[in-house]
């Protein structure tokens, strides 16, 4: 079986390429597949079974919903993912688990808040780019205390739902062949949101990304690096933090075919196989990684090698170039002094940009998919 616990938002990160997912190949090899939570790769009409190679597509419970009663948000999606597991012990699966936490509204049952009644925040432990979020919290009339409690309750639910995961796993007899990924589609979403400004429960989105620049809605490091952790008994060692080797979610596709067997893959693909680097490999990555928006006006970035390029928007502005092996928090623009890096680069994200949508469907709200 193969379980990612969540996947990036849209549907170009899958690495379709010539628009072949890496569900449908995995059906192909006999695999069941399984998708439950959220959706965001496409118009509510695709939430059907059978999407993109995907047997079972349970779309649960919706980002915005408050949280009510003493469950997590998320529990019933993550038990429709544990039926999926159990229905499918006896032959190999797929599960994408994409769960709500800790999308906005974080609003946290009290019985999870309670387990940090006794946290306390001290602004001085934070790094210099969570101020302005500590800042707005206290500016919107939020309790500094309180509002952390609530976000470290909404992220014990996930702790306590991908535990319920493991340990099924383990029941089952399926730990050792089983990889297991946790990872998030971006880093932490802000406290006041653009024109939208404070909202009902704003206060608590204390998401933290340390030492990186920005989060959700940028594309800056604290928007791009996500957690990115693997249970592979006997194959991934255990205890291991890789922080020199560059990896991403448009890579799983060739890397899960080359784990499981498989060899025609479309020839358009931004990622590259890294299940040598899973295995303990250390190399650079040979392509580069792209990053934008659905928005068609939207700011573009691009990293390759140690050096991350943002194009301004709409080209009004500078863009801004960062040598992240020597400012990982994106601190100082030194396309002053590198012109030649910035033409390069910004001739191969410009190359990348072209090929994207023009539009995109449009849903309820204005918003794109």
């Amino acid at each position: 079986g193969l379980f990612p616990a969540r996947f990036p938002k849209y549907a170009a990160d899958f690495g379709f390429g010539d628009r072949i997912t890496i569900t449908e190949l995995l059906k192909q090899q006999g695999y069941k597949t399984g998708h439950f939570g959220k959706w965001h790769i496409g118009p509510k009409k695709t939430e059907v079974d059978g999407m993109y190679g995907i047997d079972s597509v349970k779309v649960i419970g919706k980002s915005r919903d408050v949280t009510t009663g003493d469950a997590g948000r998320d529990d019933d999606l993550y038990s429709a993912a544990i039926d999926f597991i159990r229905e499918n012990k006896d032959g190999p699966f797929y599960v994408n688990v994409w769960g709500h936490a800790t999308h906005f509204p974080v609003n946290t049952p009290a019985n999870l808040v309670a387990e940090f009644k006794d946290v306390k925040v001290e602004r001085k432990d934070f790094s210099p780019t969570m101020q302005h979020k500590v800042d707005e919290c206290l500016q919107i009339g939020g309790d500094l205390d309180e509002s952390m409690r609530q976000y470290l309750g909404d992220v014990y639910q996930i702790d306590q739902n991908v535990g319920r995961v493991m340990k099924t796993l383990d029941k089952l007899g399926l730990r050792d062949n089983t990889i297991v990924v946790f990872s998030s589609d971006h880093g932490p979403a802000p406290v006041v949101l653009g024109k939208k400004g404070a909202r009902k429960y704003s206060n608590n989105m204390l998401g933290y990304a340390g030492e990186f620049r920005g989060g959700k809605h940028t594309q800056y490091e604290g928007g791009t690096r996500v957690p990115f952790i693997i249970r592979w008994p006997g194959k991934v060692k255990a205890g291991c933090i890789d922080s020199k080797n560059v990896c991403s979610f448009v890579d799983w596709l060739p890397t899960l075919c080359s784990i499981t067997g498989i060899k025609e893959l479309p020839q358009q693909l931004y990622g590259e196989d890294v299940s040598d680097i899973l295995l303990g490999a250390e190399r650079l990555r040979t392509k580069p990684l792209f990053w934008k928006s659905s928005a068609t006006g939207s700011t573009p970035a691009l990293r390759d090698g140690p050096w991350k390029l943002h194009l301004p928007r709409k080209q009004r502005g500078e863009p801004e170039l960062y040598n992240l092996s020597a400012d990982p928090s994106e601190s100082k623009n030194v396309a002053a002094t590198h012109p030649d890096v910035v033409a390069s680069l910004s001739r191969t994200l410009r190359r990348w940009v072209v090929e994207l949508p023009d539009d995109y469907e449009k849903l309820g709200g204005g918003k794109q998919e």
